[in-house]
């Protein structure tokens, strides 16, 4: 699907944005002389040959194809086989649907004879269009199966590609095939420094180790220094700073060519949900460069490689490109940062310090990668285990409602709202709501939050408090912003937001979350608990609007009884929807008088509110503006993946591989060119380009 915009908005015409969204409608897909389906996926899986499905009714999904752009699906039949020559003869002896009238192409349930686990099985669809024309077969598609019963708070029954913890059936099924995920980058350059050290430099950091040819003279071990930042004279960083990665390790040789991988030590990091790679797989860290200490002979760029780990992905399921420089490497910078970060099969913070899920920053990363490629078992697999293994921010367990519903509008499957309805009720908070539906959520645990209220949202940790946006930096004079006690002022990347015990942001997402359980409640024909959700909505924002803005300014403050204002407290409320149209003057010239007054992780929001004000030729110019806050500085200093802070000055510890960051994919997309989806799985499409003062651009996007 490609879109241009042209100068300006009003350029397009009804005709135009007719061929847009049939284009879009056709799911990204160049059709052949081969009319057959094509795109399988099993359980959201693009790749399950490489993956465990732990789901004993798993469903199918597939691409429709046909000879024009307005081909409809208006039957289909699904073979599933024990074997690859029985579905190569186009017979399913553990699943033959027959011909089913359906127009249904998305997640389809398995309807067969019992699969059993530790299984490999096959399957392949085949479709009749609207005038009855049959399509070929589409190519075989393999799955393995795992185990189906096991379920708990680490292992939250997700077909998934990467196993965490797994059992000896289940690392026999994947050993091999996990192997195949490590990929050999050759680098662009290899030089020797003034120091007579080989330095070698990748096109662009990834996390991997190292694999390399040696013939060592009279050397028995080498020194190898990795690193994601060099000098700028042919050498790693040594002292990065920050949490910028620098490892040093020492290689010992054999006699003659010999071909070694790098060991790295097994990475262990010391936070409560940290992640660790299985035994069978080696260790990877984020580096972009090689320093080669004590080698004498030679080495070509052919002996030597990064052995990168990736979680599978396809390059090509997206494309962006403009007239506009910045915006085309920021786009790059986000795509690429998309595609190294989620190999744990779990979007984690970071994978250098960390390792640990949070919900916020998986939230960016999920809404994120449905722009750049076609696959979803990760997210779904993310929001599960962080419904049982949240961190310590409330607006954080916030984030699962939000969660959950983007993965039903991307996906049409409402399998994980049927599962955890009522876990994802629970993170809304309501025991903490007031009188007038405000939720009370003071700065610190301590007297206000009790035992049974935190085993409700699965949270055990030692401190549970609001956030607003990270890092929140060092106590400021509050004297000047405080009307009432227990209020706390911070610097940070918090626009100086005054915590307090009812916060507006806090509240935004309370009502953010409202809305959307009434909408999951009526997904599942829970017209009660829509009723009642929708009704609570509407009292939450009545109170949030009479209790927290300002109407002498026509700005929302920080908080009941507070009279400082942040960027903070107005760009969520629009963003949210709890803002009356009639502030919208204000709210705008506000949120633009502030800059990019937040961190990269909440910019995502910003962009939200900006665009909905219709302020788009500001918001592009700040997407793409070359200060120290914004992405072309990370590219200005050096990092190739999205980093942790705008510069190290925001964030002393601050590291160079944070998904987060990467929302231009979701902002180019979604706000840029307007595309969204109405329906589940963009089965209805809205396209209403805001294109700003950007002459000219085009993009795919995909779609399940």
């Amino acid at each position: 699907m490609r879109i241009h915009t042209i100068k300006s908005y009003r350029k397009f015409v009804f005709n135009s944005l007719l061929i847009l969204s049939l284009v879009l409608l056709a799911n990204c897909t160049n059709f052949q002389s081969d009319p057959a389906p094509e795109g399988l996926m099993t359980d959201l899986l693009k790749k399950p040959e490489d993956a465990v499905i732990t789901n004993p009714e798993p469903r199918f999904s597939w691409i429709v194809n046909g000879e024009s752009d307005a081909t409809m699906q208006t039957a289909y039949q699904i073979l599933v086989a024990s074997d690859k020559q029985t579905i190569e003869e186009n017979e399913g002896d553990v699943w033959d649907s027959g011909k089913v009238s359906s127009e249904e192409s998305v997640a389809v349930p398995f309807r067969g004879k019992k699969l059993e686990e530790y299984t490999s099985y096959w399957w392949k669809v085949r479709t009749w269009d609207q005038d009855g024309q049959t399509s070929a077969y589409s190519g075989a598609q393999q799955f393995n199966t795992g185990d189906f019963s096991r379920v708990d708070r680490n292992w939250p029954g997700q077909s998934r590609w990467v196993t965490i913890e797994e059992n000896g059936e289940e690392r026999h099924v994947l050993e091999d095939r996990q192997r195949a995920n490590y990929h050999e980058i050759t680098p662009e350059s290899v030089t020797k420094n003034a120091e007579g050290n080989h330095f070698i430099s990748f096109a662009k950091a990834a996390f991997g180790t190292l694999k390399l040819n040696l013939d060592p003279q009279r050397a028995d071990s080498v020194v190898v220094h990795l690193g994601e930042k060099s000098t700028g004279c042919n050498g790693v960083d040594r002292s990065p700073g920050g949490s910028i990665v620098y490892e040093k390790h020492v290689l010992d040789l054999d006699e003659g060519q010999t071909e070694y991988k790098l060991e790295l030590p097994r990475k262990i990091a010391h936070y409560p949900n940290s992640q660790v790679l299985p035994d069978h797989m080696p260790e990877v860290t984020s580096y972009r460069y090689v320093e080669i200490e004590g080698y004498e002979g030679s080495i070509d760029k052919e002996e030597i490689n990064q052995l990168v780990l990736l979680y599978p992905f396809d390059g090509e399921s997206s494309y962006f490109h403009s007239s506009d420089s910045n915006l085309n490497k920021i786009w790059e910078l986000c795509k690429h940062t998309l595609q190294v970060t989620p190999f744990f099969g779990l979007y984690v913070d970071n994978g250098a310090r960390e390792r640990m899920p949070y919900e916020a920053d998986a939230y960016m990363q999920q809404i994120s990668h449905y722009s750049v490629d076609r696959e979803y078992a990760v997210q779904r697999y993310t929001t599960k285990y962080l419904i049982f293994n949240p961190s310590w921010p409330v607006e954080w367990h916030l984030h699962i409602p939000l969660m959950a519903w983007a993965d039903y509008m991307q996906t049409a499957n409402k399998a994980l709202l049927e599962e955890y309805y009522d876990e994802i009720k629970h993170k809304a908070m309501l025991p903490l709501a007031r009188e007038d539906g405000l939720l009370s959520t003071p700065y610190t645990r301590e007297g206000y939050v009790d035992e049974e209220f935190l085993e409700t949202i699965h949270y055990d940790g030692s401190s549970f408090r609001d956030i607003t946006d990270w890092p929140q930096g060092t106590p400021a004079n509050e004297s000047e912003h405080r009307s009432g006690h227990g209020s706390i002022t911070l610097e940070g990347e918090t626009d100086r937001f005054v915590f307090s015990d009812v916060s507006t942001v806090v509240n935004a997402f309370h009502y953010r979350n409202l809305v959307l359980i009434s909408k999951i409640a009526g997904v599942l024909d829970k017209e009660e608990d829509a009723r009642w959700f929708e009704e609570r909505a509407k009292k939450v924002k009545a109170s949030f609007n009479e209790k927290l803005f300002n109407e002498d300014r026509g700005l929302y403050t920080d908080g009941d009884d507070i009279k400082h204002t942040s960027l903070h407290a107005n760009m969520f409320p629009v963003a949210f929807g709890l803002a009356p149209k009639s502030s919208y003057p204000q709210l705008r010239e506000f949120l633009i008088s502030k800059g990019m007054a937040c961190s990269p992780i909440m910019a995502r929001y910003l962009f939200d509110a900006l665009y909905e004000l219709e302020a788009e030729n500001y918001a592009l110019r700040l997407l793409t503006n070359e200060l120290d806050r914004s992405w072309m500085n990370m590219i200005r200093f050096g990092t190739t993946i999205v980093s942790e802070a705008w510069d190290i000055k925001y964030k002393r510890n601050m590291t160079w591989n944070q998904p987060t960051g990467a929302t231009p994919a979701y902002i180019i997309p979604r706000k840029i060119f307007g595309i969204e989806p109405l329906e589940p799985s963009f089965r209805k499409i809205r396209i209403k380009p805001q294109p700003g003062d950007l002459e000219q651009a085009e993009i795919k996007h995909p779609t399940i």
